[in-house]
């Protein structure tokens, strides 16, 4: 059937991910709906787009008898209405890591993968693919300024970037041509269970790579016990060496801040050289990235009293310190606060230690921890029992002042009087503790 005639269904359209899915149709011509249980900025612009869409509580008369597909966000339970009657209807029905899968397949496809940096990686290297002429379609889990400040964009060459994420496995239902390796380390392990586990997916992952295909991975992590035994999935790679040339030549150019960046930035480096792009263009392109939604996102606060306002989406103990780390260096002379919101009760449970270690180890001079977020569907009763955000802070204990817990609808109230101006507010973690930025910004303009 052709892509205009395609009548599809979304289940969590406004998912960060969903949605860039949904925009990849509706430019192709398809009729699309869907459902989401509140509005948000990400529905509005695809109500502009053309799709129709359900606001409130999902209802089974929302999946029109008529429609050819389903997808769904991994988000929503197996019992959901609308899923239910899509299946009763006998109207085919995916997840949004299937259906993203079937389209990996018409294209050549960029898959990056890693516990971290794989929304700035795959928007830089979407970014360096645009400037040198290839035309990519490019789909990421955030807004990207260059993209009209979203989550996609359309191309109209065979190439194709993902952000390919490895909750669920998710990942092995691509089908990549290159795969990018930022980082692996302990990360849901409420799907996992143990580290091993995490390698045991990646392996997996790698084998899906064809005998022509490439593995890019940072030499230096490479070496280490954890990549070594994912080479044994390939022996036939090709190897792409990135050296402290290059990393010295990125830091001159890149706009955005922390070493964590650079390291971004090699891995988009070393795409370009597999698909032998030259670097002075690449460089020329990695100089003009100016930083996604929520990745070390600087905002100037002017009101009640001047601040600069840092909104981040780290949530795992290495992103954290690799944020703070580079709020530091940029400004060694102020006051750095940071308010976090974990993610999830059970990351919380199983890293524990690392975010006290992290935290007491942190360059900030205030941090407020607020409840944690929790995620719908992934939480486990008796883990939920187990933590919470006044044991983490009790168990940071780097002084009664310094660190302290609040719930969120008091943070902005409490910055307004406690902050004397110019100081760093780091607003971090990967649930709704963004509207906190909103706020701040609200109550400024």
């Amino acid at each position: 059937m052709s892509t205009k005639k395609l009548k599809i269904h979304f289940i969590g359209i406004g998912g960060i991910g969903v949605s860039a899915l949904a925009r990849y149709y509706l430019e192709k011509g398809a009729k699309v709906t869907g459902s989401d249980l509140v509005s948000s900025e990400i529905t509005e612009a695809l109500k502009k787009m053309g799709a129709k869409i359900f606001i409130g509580p999902h209802l089974a008369r929302n999946v029109l008898a008529h429609t050819d597909l389903v997808v769904y966000s991994p988000a929503v339970p197996r019992d959901n209405p609308e899923l239910e009657g899509a299946k009763k209807l006998r109207i085919k029905c995916q997840s949004y890591p299937e259906a993203l899968g079937e389209l990996t397949k018409k294209y050549f496809t960029i898959a990056v993968s890693g516990t971290h940096g794989k929304s700035t990686t795959t928007a830089m290297i979407g970014l360096l693919l645009t400037k040198a002429g290839f035309d990519p379609t490019v789909i990421v889990g955030t807004k990207v300024k260059e993209f009209g400040n979203s989550n996609y964009r359309a191309g109209k060459s065979k190439y194709l970037v993902i952000e390919a994420c490895e909750y669920d496995e998710s990942f092995l239902n691509y089908y990549p041509n290159i795969i990018v390796i930022t980082n692996i380390e302990a990360e849901h392990l409420d799907y996992f269970k143990t580290f091993n586990n995490v390698l045991k997916a990646f392996k997996k992952f790698v084998k899906k790579l064809p005998k022509d295909g490439i593995l890019i991975v940072d030499e230096a992590k490479a070496s280490s016990p954890r990549f070594a035994r994912l080479r044994l999935a390939r022996v036939n790679e090709k190897k792409y060496k990135k050296t402290e040339k290059d990393a010295v030549k990125l830091r001159r150019v890149l706009k955005v801040l922390g070493e964590h960046n650079i390291s971004n930035a090699l891995s988009a480096l070393a795409v370009a050289r597999a698909l032998k792009i030259p670097d002075k263009v690449s460089c020329q392109a990695l100089s003009e990235y100016k930083g996604s939604w929520r990745r070390f996102e600087i905002i100037k606060i002017l009101s009640p009293k001047p601040y600069t306002l840092i909104s981040d989406y780290g949530h795992h103990p290495t992103q954290i310190k690799a944020t703070l780390q580079a709020a530091r260096d940029k400004w060694p002379d102020r006051e750095i606060w940071c308010v976090f919101q974990p993610h999830q009760y059970q990351r919380t449970f199983y890293l524990f230690k690392d975010f006290v270690k992290v935290f007491r180890q942190a360059p900030v001079d205030k941090l407020i921890i607020t409840d944690i977020y929790d995620v719908a569907g992934r939480e486990e009763k008796e883990i939920k029992e187990k933590v919470d955000s006044q044991k983490l802070v009790k168990a940071i204990c780097r002084s009664q002042t310094s660190t302290i817990y609040l719930p969120k609808e008091k943070i902005i109230s409490y910055l307004k009087k406690n902050l004397k101006g110019g100081e760093v507010v780091v607003i971090m973690g990967a649930g709704d503790i963004y509207k906190l930025v909103d706020e701040a910004k609200a109550s400024s303009a």
